[in-house]
């Protein structure tokens, strides 16, 4: 008889705080890469995730103490990074960016201030959009400067391999800006699987 299988914590709204939680590390950065969403981009690890999600594919960024301070030298590196032409945009995962907001929205806003939007955001959170849309002001701010959101916790018994940028089927890959506009989910034109 098999035991069944732990699933990732479930927060009521608004009951995670980045202010609560975070510490401002970072577990890791990687510029121009190919895997962490479409085209050529530079991936910000943040630290700290209370999901727990079971078969997590990055445990140690969990811990919020994992990794390095994010600092100002850190963040001007990933925009010249970001300034090269042949590079996509920004990808936040981590841990969870979520409850990283200080950090997030900090690069983010630079971003949006230095490139408009000639460089797209993703990210990757453990939250459904529908829970995102019940939590605190800074995590709405986070949202509304990204352009695709990779959203859900990762679910073992619907882990996917061949599922285009995401690890299980319950998560979605989200159009930011046409969901905000319809207010619903408006999944990315670019889906394949």
């Amino acid at each position: 008889m098999s035991r069944p299988l732990r699933k990732p914590n479930n927060p009521m709204p608004k009951e995670w705080t980045a202010q609560k939680y975070s510490q401002n590390y970072i577990a890791d950065y990687k510029a121009f890469n190919f895997v962490d969403g479409e085209g050529v981009r530079c991936s910000l690890y943040v630290s700290g995730c209370m999901f727990l999600c079971p078969g997590c594919y990055n445990v140690a960024a969990q811990n919020f103490h994992f990794g390095q301070p994010y600092t100002q030298e850190l963040e001007d590196q990933i925009i010249e990074d970001l300034s090269q032409d042949y590079v996509q945009g920004l990808t936040l995962l981590g841990g969870e960016p979520f409850l990283n907001t200080d950090v997030c929205l900090k690069l983010c806003r630079r971003i949006r201030k230095e490139f408009g939007h000639s460089k797209d955001i993703w990210s990757w959170t453990g939250y459904t959009w529908d829970e995102l849309q019940q939590e605190t002001y800074d995590k709405m701010r986070l949202l509304s400067l990204i352009d695709i959101l990779v959203d859900g916790r990762f679910l073992e018994e619907e882990k996917d391999l061949t599922l285009q940028f995401r690890g299980s089927a319950n998560q979605r890959i989200i159009d930011v800006p046409k969901s905000l506009a319809a207010d619903k989910v408006v999944i990315w034109d670019k889906l394949v699987r």
